[in-house]
């Protein structure tokens, strides 16, 4: 593993997972931010994102990795640096124009800065669904017909930049994931009335975005995804192979097999 890389620690299993795949990489997290990894990393405010990238190449870091869920926290301005004074205007146009708008932006100004980013899914690829992975029963003739719907509805909304899950049951959809993340999705499907539900149980599909730069923001599930997908009253769970990861995988992989569910990895 290369000795260069600056994991930029944010909430979530990922970091640690990317921690242990790379473990002479220097962690660095941002106040205000939960991270697992808060005691080994090195924090930095983002209003003074300048310390940041000077502490970054001062331990020889030139790879960047962001990893985990980042909730836009909220700035100072009186409290910013030159640097985030200089990219400030850039920054707050592209919060304006959508999440992936902020991405490119952000992995730009990184890159002016003389640093590569990187995926996490390049250092740790063990950790992205592979084609052809199927854990469970065989799903039925109408949950394959709704898994196809749910990957047209995700597919239809990529162009809005909204989505990365979707919920269908008997061809109706239940519920698509925006900001609040995918728990909150499963939460909604799960207070929904029977009357619209059918007694059928539906399906959940997980895909990036089309355009999506997967360097910064690829999907994810875990086990926490699966027992929400239990708890929703869901058959079964597809995510897109190649573009979705699988933290902790091998609790997650138990949990299916334990709430009797199906898994299944496939293009979509």
């Amino acid at each position: 593993m290369p000795k260069d890389v600056a994991i930029i620690a944010c909430d979530g299993a990922l970091p640690v997972e990317l921690a242990a795949a790379c473990p002479d990489a220097g962690v660095y997290t941002l106040e205000g931010v939960p991270s697992r990894l808060r005691p080994r990393s090195k924090e930095h405010r983002l209003e003074k994102i300048g310390s940041l990238f000077e502490a970054m190449k001062a331990d020889g870091r030139k790879q960047v990795v962001f990893a985990g869920s980042l909730v836009r926290p909220q700035l100072d301005p009186e409290k910013f640096d030159q640097t985030m004074q200089a990219i400030a205007p850039e920054l707050f146009q592209a919060i304006g124009l959508g999440d992936d708008a902020l991405l490119r932006t952000v992995i730009k100004i990184f890159e002016e800065q003389g640093f590569i980013i990187v995926g996490a899914s390049e250092l740790a690829p063990e950790l992205v669904a592979d084609n052809g992975l199927k854990i469970g029963p065989e799903p039925s003739l109408q949950e394959l017909t709704d898994i196809q719907r749910a990957g047209e509805i995700l597919s239809g909304l990529s162009p809005l930049d909204v989505g990365q899950g979707c919920v269908v049951a008997l061809g109706q959809c239940l519920g698509i994931e925006t900001v609040q993340g995918t728990d909150a999705l499963l939460n909604f499907v799960a207070a929904t009335p029977e009357k619209y539900r059918r007694n059928y149980k539906g399906v959940f599909v997980k895909s990036a975005k089309k355009d999506q730069d997967l360097r910064i923001d690829m999907p994810a599930i875990g086990p926490q995804t699966i027992r929400s997908v239990s708890d929703a009253g869901l058959a079964g769970l597809v995510v897109e192979a190649g573009r979705v990861m699988i933290l902790e995988r091998e609790k997650t992989l138990q949990a299916v097999r334990d709430l009797g569910l199906f898994l299944i990895a496939k293009d979509l």
